[in-house]
């Protein structure tokens, strides 16, 4: 299956950029706007997994075999997300003071809805018809019609005073099928269900996209967003916040999908590919490391960064490796002795 190196580089700053935007939650941070924005690596990490976890399912619409099953995928996704997961709801509840609701927020922030939500969407956007230059654009329209879900929804919840409803899957499902959007856009370019355009000019000066997503994120930084902190922001807020972080994020993930040798130099080398194993693992272990240190943003920062890193190492080395090793043998072990791979009597 084709590998996108770049996309590594992408999960390594959506995690920096949700931990320096929690340790501004939690101090009085300089340039407090920016630093408050920078949580747009939640919107990044939901683009990038739209993306990967959707692609399966048009690789296989366009070639005519069957979707990816839904019981091995639900199992790989619960062995890479669950096993940390659970290590830090663990840790929380032994060391930090917080009460249960909050380990349920955490856990809802991961994209688990999402997940179990994918098998059926994606069968309902591939299914039905062949996969010509029609349907893929009619695909196309819905998934972009879909970004807009996060944005009315933001503003519906804050409109009628149940802020909490936020952190349901309608409001990060437009982040979603952005990463959907451009999985389908991908694979129909590449096999020529769609033909060039000026998208095609856009992948080759990433530089462009990313300053407009630079130029967008300072404008949410401002007060037109909403507070930089967990104050209710009006409808109007949350909605061009919303829905600002949703052109931010087709801009930071569009480039990767074709890269530049430079590009993929910068966000797929060696060191990129070792720390995005780690960044599922240091967004979830800053939770229980904010929750035991005090201090200054200059001080609490570099700490978060630094224990949360080992943290995160110390896990995938313990806990996260060895359980997907001892799942693939099983696995392996389990269809070397099924009735189908036996020798012929």
């Amino acid at each position: 299956m084709t590998r996108f190196p770049a996309v590594d580089g992408l999960r390594v700053i959506a995690a920096l950029a949700v931990v320096v935007s929690q340790v501004g939650l939690h101090t009085q941070a300089p340039f407090a706007g920016v630093v408050s924005r920078l949580d747009v690596g939640w919107a990044i990490f939901c683009a990038v997994s739209g993306f990967l976890l959707y692609r399966p399912h048009v690789l296989a619409w366009f070639s005519g075999t069957l979707p990816p099953l839904t019981l091995p995928y639900l199992r790989n996704r619960a062995l890479r997300i669950l096993p940390a997961l659970l290590v830090v709801v663990v840790l929380s509840i032994v060391l930090v003071p917080h009460p249960a609701t909050t380990y349920l927020r955490w856990a809802v922030l991961t994209p688990l809805p999402f997940y179990l939500l994918l098998p059926g969407l994606g069968r309902l956007l591939t299914g039905y018809e062949r996969p010509t230059r029609r349907s893929v654009r009619w695909r196309l329209l819905v998934l972009v019609a879909l970004t807009a879900l996060g944005p009315v929804w933001m503003a519906a919840v804050m409109a009628t005073g149940h802020p909490s409803a936020g952190l349901w899957l309608p409001g990060y499902l437009g982040w979603f099928a952005v990463g959907m959007g451009m999985a389908l856009w991908q694979v129909a370019r590449a096999t020529g269900r769609l033909g060039p355009s000026t998208l095609d000019t856009l992948t080759r000066v990433p530089g462009t996209l990313w300053g407009i997503a630079a130029a967008l994120l300072l404008i949410t930084a401002t007060p037109i967003a909403g507070p930089y902190d967990d104050t209710m922001p009006t409808a109007a807020q949350a909605l061009i916040k919303s829905l600002l972080y949703t052109v931010v994020v087709a801009c930071v993930l569009f480039p990767v999908l074709t890269p530049t040798a430079g590009t993929v130099r910068v966000l797929g080398g060696r060191p990129a590919q070792l720390a995005a194993q780690l960044s599922y693992g240091v967004v979830a272990y800053q939770f229980v490391v904010l929750g035991l240190i005090d201090g200054p943003f200059a001080v609490q920062l570099p700490v978060t960064l630094l224990a949360s890193v080992v943290l995160a190492a110390v896990s995938y080395r313990l806990v996260e490796r060895p359980v997907l090793k001892n799942a693939a043998v099983a696995k392996t072990e389990s269809n070397a002795t099924s009735p189908s791979s036996s020798p012929a009597r």
